[in-house]
């Protein structure tokens, strides 16, 4: 069995060729690449069988980390971030820095700072955000446990991580809301 640090050196080796990753998430197990890459999220799309006019949440280590996506992080976010519990993606208005495949129609990027520890570890690593989609095709349901990681996704990204495959935990989606330019925010899931 690898160990954490054998894991995430594999993932970052994935990532930085602009592979994709099945990965433990602090919500659900998620299919992962470089944010930055074009060519990579095209794979993501590709493999989930998903529109590409719906967009991707990113992953983040650190609030001080999403200024060089979003061109103005309103005081209200980091307000949010530090007195929610549960895991919290935020909309935020005009992304920058990412993969236009990334960034939403409306130039919006949906952005999570992650609390568990192995994607924190991961996202340092890399040094770059990573996209999480839920491990499903789209359209159907999102896999609670990696047990219920479909055939198909298991054999077509490009790493699997070995560890928490057997982790039962308790998974609660993470809550999302969209912020405006001026500061107004409405929650699209409590």
């Amino acid at each position: 069995m690898l160990t954490i640090k054998n894991e995430i050196k594999k993932c970052v080796e994935v990532l930085r060729k602009e592979g994709t990753i099945l990965y433990p998430t602090d919500t659900i197990w998620g299919i992962g690449c470089d944010a930055t890459s074009q060519k990579a999220v095209e794979k993501i799309y590709r493999l989930k069988k998903r529109l590409e006019s719906k967009s991707l949440i990113i992953l983040l280590a650190d609030m001080k980390e999403i200024s060089k996506y979003v061109k103005i992080v309103p005081d209200i976010a980091r307000d949010l971030m530090t007195n929610v519990e549960r895991p919290l993606t935020i909309i935020y208005p005009n992304a920058q820095n990412l993969a236009k495949n990334v960034i939403a129609e409306d130039h919006s990027i949906a952005i999570r700072i992650v609390k568990n520890e192995f994607c924190k570890a991961l996202i340092r690593a890399f040094g770059k955000p990573i996209v999480s989609s839920s491990a499903n095709i789209a359209g159907e349901p999102a896999p609670m446990v990696f047990k219920c990681v479909s055939k198909e996704i298991l054999d077509h990204v490009d790493y699997v991580v070995t560890l928490y495959q057997d982790v039962l935990r308790e998974v609660k989606p993470s809550r999302i809301i969209k912020l405006k330019e001026n500061g107004e925010f409405h929650i699209i899931r409590p």
